[in-house]
């Protein structure tokens, strides 16, 4: 068959109220050079500092979300570039940065992820 027709994502299970379906990866296709994820951010969520070894494209579909950028772990300030990407907008965050996603605002921020190779946590590299 020339085509794969994605009709049930996997829903991956969260406790912090995101929704990460995950249409083509590691969980629904067992693709491991790219992964593709619909996602929807609450407002007020936040993750820890990474550093993941994967790139990671992201389109905000509504809403916004903040980027904290090369943040060093030892800059007491946690100084790094903060952006802030809204509809219709979409960033690349290249592997090997230190990076924390959020969505400090009183919206929902729906986006599509796309990460080369694909999203894993043994790629993902969360601080504690």
């Amino acid at each position: 068959m020339n085509y794969f027709k994605q009709d049930k994502p996997f829903v991956v299970p969260t406790n912090d109220g995101k929704l990460i379906e995950e249409h083509f990866g590691l969980a629904t296709t067992q693709t491991s050079n790219l992964s593709i994820a619909h996602m929807v951010a609450p407002p007020g969520w936040s993750e820890p500092h990474q550093n993941p070894e994967f790139d990671e494209y992201t389109l905000i579909s509504r809403g916004k979300k903040k980027f904290e950028v090369d943040a060093s772990p030892d800059d007491p300030f946690g100084r790094g570039e903060e952006i802030i990407v809204s509809a219709g907008q979409s960033i690349l965050i290249k592997k090997g940065s230190r990076v924390r996603y959020s969505n400090p605002f009183d919206e929902e921020c729906e986006y599509w992820s796309v990460c080369l190779p694909a999203f894993s946590m043994d790629l993902v590299n969360r601080e504690a």
